[in-house]
């Protein structure tokens, strides 16, 4: 059992080394003064809603979300990106990301969004095993491009 929470900015000494981790997992280098001045701008500007899992004895992070919002000028409505998920190795498998997503899905709910959109690398299976799970489709109707800049 975990307890999740919408971050704080008093959250993002916890959130840095799992943020820092996770950029890893995706090639980046480690950064840990780039991934809390990111996390810190995005909490004060509310650019993000972060979700972090911890636990309930003693508040340790173990895990979090990151949503972004979006707009659909087409269905006119606005949804929601969940572009970073993390959770510590040692609490994988036990169903903490599930519950973040979750909790994801139904804080937006409350906010209105239409829907929330993610992706994942071609070769993480078990993140595509778990957004299947809970009922996510994959995109079948348009390509992803991207255009670096």
């Amino acid at each position: 059992m975990v307890t999740l929470t919408i971050a704080t900015p008093d959250h993002v000494d916890s959130l840095v080394p799992m943020f820092n981790d996770y950029r890893r997992f995706y090639e980046q280098p480690s950064d840990s003064k780039a991934a809390r001045c990111w996390l810190e701008a995005n909490l004060n500007q509310n650019r993000s809603t972060v979700i972090i899992a911890e636990t309930p004895h003693d508040q340790q992070a173990i895990g979090f979300a990151q949503l972004y919002p979006g707009l659909c000028s087409v269905d006119l409505t606005h949804f929601f990106v969940l572009y970073d998920l993390y959770i510590l190795p040692d609490y994988r498998r036990q169903g903490v990301a599930r519950d973040l997503v979750t909790y994801a899905t139904r804080w937006a709910s409350r906010k209105g969004a239409a829907r929330i959109d993610l992706e994942t690398a071609h070769t993480n299976t078990a993140a595509a095993t778990l957004y299947k799970g809970l009922g996510f489709k994959a995109e079948r109707n348009f390509q992803k491009y991207s255009l670096a800049l």
